[in-house]
């Protein structure tokens, strides 16, 4: 009957309509917030709280919606005075989040230790932790691309210090491939530099008029060297001008990128067919760049991952190609800085199509 006693102010008080302004400030939090009592039954939660828990109401006891031990215990601490108390929170329903919370005690209780009431704040760490996932990824991968090519020149410079030294033939053909080496070195550093500097503007959206019908007739032009040499049919559809907003270079970036993949991952003595239009998505105009290839394919495996730094579907055939694994990376920010998307169809055995997306005009 004791136990009862103590607990029935707080029942009345969470039944209790709530402070108005109270409530108006814990809506006005994006973070979920949760009031309980000591007994750590909920007084007052936030629209972010309901919207992750569904089942949270005001007085009902809080390990009814929250059974995590860790976020329960916090809650006992901070109601018995020892101070905030902060850990970590995962959600996995419907979908994996993170999140870090603190349990605070609100002020010391009339006539004894520990609070009447505790805040537990919670701060979602999910984009923080797949940003930081993706920085580490990049750092290693980045220096694995440059570790290869290093041990590379590293191993041939040991050659021609040694066995190679008074041999010509030798030292033409290893001078050669460090060569290469070095020059995959250049374009990657330099495929890292200019995906940074995408990157840093993608806020900043350029306005300048590019006609990229134009852009798609210019890198044509200056890849047909290499489509013949790869017995590759390159053809451009017929096209009137199509100007949009945008960055020149960038989008001869795009339209290079594309159409030389295309040529190099298609299917040899095959066909890459190019074209320029205009359709109409979400009721407007929008400048669009394809690219068909008619070659392998790529499995829906590969596909959600084709714009990840360094990804590749055939790792080495990419190296031998002279790929750095950015390419597409940078086509996916160039188009978001210009507004637009990449978008990619392709089933194993039926080619791919590339299509960039670019509006007429600024929104």
């Amino acid at each position: 009957m004791k136990d009862e006693d103590t607990r029935q102010p707080a029942m009345m008080a969470a039944m209790a309509p709530p402070d108005p302004l109270l409530a108006s400030v814990l809506e006005a939090i994006p973070d979920p917030v949760l009031l309980v009592d000591d007994a750590l039954t909920v007084l007052l939660c936030n629209g972010a709280a309901r919207s992750l828990w569904r089942a949270l109401s005001p007085g009902a006891p809080l390990s009814f919606t929250l059974r995590t031990p860790d976020i329960i215990r916090a809650a006992e601490a901070a109601a018995r005075g020892e101070g905030p108390v902060s850990g970590e929170y995962e959600e996995r329903v419907p979908v994996q989040r993170v999140f870090s919370f603190q349990a605070t005690g609100l002020g010391p209780r009339e006539g004894g230790a520990g609070s009447p009431a505790v805040v537990i704040a919670f701060h979602d760490l999910t984009e923080a932790r797949r940003l930081e996932k993706m920085r580490v990824d990049f750092v290693a991968n980045a220096s694995h691309e440059l570790r290869t090519p290093l041990a590379s020149l590293l191993g041939f410079v040991e050659t021609l210090e040694g066995p190679a030294r008074n041999d010509p033939a030798a030292r033409e053909r290893f001078l050669a491939i460090m060569r290469g080496q070095a020059q995959r070195m250049a374009r990657l550093i330099e495929d890292l530099l200019s995906l940074s500097r995408i990157e840093m503007s993608e806020h900043r959206h350029p306005d300048a008029p590019v006609d990229l019908a134009a852009v798609a007739r210019q890198v044509v032009d200056t890849l047909r060297p290499l489509a013949a040499e790869r017995k590759v049919e390159l053809v451009l559809a017929d096209s009137a001008p199509v100007v949009a907003p945008g960055d020149r270079d960038e989008l001869l970036r795009i339209a290079d990128n594309l159409i030389e993949n295309a040529i190099k991952y298609g299917q040899s003595g095959g066909r890459v067919d190019v074209a320029v239009d205009v359709v109409s998505e979400g009721g407007r105009d929008h400048a669009r760049l394809s690219v068909r290839d008619y070659g392998p394919g790529i499995g829906p495996a590969d596909l959600p991952r084709l714009t990840e730094r360094f990804y590749r579907v055939d790792d080495a055939e990419s190296r031998h190609k002279g790929g750095t694994g950015l390419g597409l990376a940078m086509v996916k920010h160039i188009a978001k800085r210009h507004r637009g998307r990449l978008t990619v169809e392709s089933r194993r055995g039926e080619g791919a199509v590339f299509r960039v997306t670019i509006p007429l005009a600024p929104a």
